[in-house]
């Protein structure tokens, strides 16, 4: 289908599309068996400006919104989950500074960021605190002219490769989720340490570590908002990346269906290849049908996120759990389709089918995101009363 792409978004799109290609395919399965985190990749992202395609151009960026993100996402995600997801945490870990940083922090932090020159990443997530994002236990105390960090991150992507961190803490224990706060944290501050590197069922190439603070201290000034603003950071941050997350689902689908049918018509059963078969048919017809669905409504909703719409918690929820659980569902069917072919890591699908899985957990998982969309629901329901 056609969506109405500018000519200059096609031009980002088919960008990504031949890196993705040349660049992310041939070693693809090379990173997932060492777990080698893809700096290479990430230099050639850098030198194609797609790091800075959602930043404004007045801190180095193209000035670009969430579609065009999407798209970049989406090719990469079509190559590889783990590569992708370092590129896209990287915009995670941005928007706390894009959405609440004051014009010294964005001038700063931004023009590196736009250049790739330093990753970034976005510390929410605790043993204790997954889908409780409200359970936080790591605190800042604020000491004269500085915050003193005390705690540990779980999970966190591009843990230890990342160079500037987004961290949410608690400030003031008494008042529960409203006295939490946001921060910047630069690596290499005194007291801030890194665990293990995670051993994954997929995005292996993806770095996943522990964040550890103990005494680190930073700056006052490294504050995004004002106190007790935390807990809002960490939900409009994740409101505007999630659609992101939408999108990996939508380009490892694509990657896994074509491999799919390519199998099917090259594998012969019966003196025939098995797409001639109607039961092959059927799963490869509904496996297109909800990729293209899941396109319509990704794009739809990045567009409407760029609209400049404020109210974008349940469309971004939609998107996410949407074009993750078609990302789940396809590459599985991936898998059958290509039988015992499909099992094996010869073939691209059994990774994309592995990777696929996390999709459907981080950034809330898809349990949360239908409380978020039900919530929703029930306010609209209210105000129309």
């Amino acid at each position: 289908m056609d969506y109405f792409l500018t000519e200059e978004q096609q031009m980002i799109r088919d960008l990504a599309r031949q890196i993705a290609e040349e660049k992310v395919v041939p070693v693809r399965a090379e990173l997932d068996e060492t777990g080698e985190f893809p700096w290479e990749i990430m230099k050639v992202l850098a030198q194609s400006d797609l790091f800075g395609l959602f930043i404004p151009e007045q801190y180095g960026g193209l000035g670009k919104g969430c579609l065009e993100l999407c798209l970049a996402v989406e090719e990469l995600s079509r190559a590889c989950v783990g590569v992708s997801t370092t590129y896209a945490a990287n915009a995670l870990g941005t928007y706390p500074i894009l959405l609440f940083g004051t014009d010294e922090q964005k001038k700063k932090y931004l023009p590196d960021i736009a250049a790739g020159k330093r990753l970034v990443a976005f510390g929410l997530t605790e043993a204790n605190a997954g889908s409780d994002a409200g359970g936080i236990q790591t605190t800042a105390k604020l000491e004269g002219n500085e915050y003193v960090l005390n705690g540990t991150k779980q999970w966190i992507t591009n843990g230890g490769e990342a160079e500037i961190y987004t961290i949410i803490a608690i400030t003031d224990k008494s008042k529960g989720p409203r006295g939490a706060s946001a921060f910047v944290v630069e690596k290499g501050t005194p007291g801030f340490t890194f665990g293990k590197k995670e051993n994954k069922m997929g995005i292996r190439a993806s770095s996943t570590r522990e964040l550890i603070f103990d005494n680190c201290r930073i700056p006052k000034e490294n504050i995004l908002g004002r106190e007790g603003m935390g807990f809002i950071v960490a939900m409009k941050t994740l409101d505007s990346s999630r659609t992101g997350v939408g999108a990996q689902g939508l380009g490892v689908a694509q990657g896994a269906f074509e491999e799919a049918v390519k199998f099917a018509r090259q594998r012969q059963q019966f003196g025939h290849p098995i797409i001639s078969f109607q039961a092959v048919q059927h799963m490869l017809a509904d496996m297109a049908i909800e990729i293209e669905a899941a396109r319509s409504l990704i794009y739809s909703v990045a567009r409407y996120i760029d609209s400049g719409a404020k109210d974008i918690s349940k469309p971004s929820a939609m998107a996410k759990t949407f074009g993750t659980d078609v990302a789940m569902k396809v590459t599985t069917n991936a898998v059958q389709v290509m039988g015992g072919s499909g099992y094996m890591k010869e073939y691209p699908v059994e990774k994309m089918m592995r990777d696929a899985k996390i999709l459907q957990i981080y950034e809330g998982t898809n349990q949360i995101q239908r409380n978020v969309i039900g919530q929703e629901i029930i306010k609209e329901a209210a105000r129309k009363k």
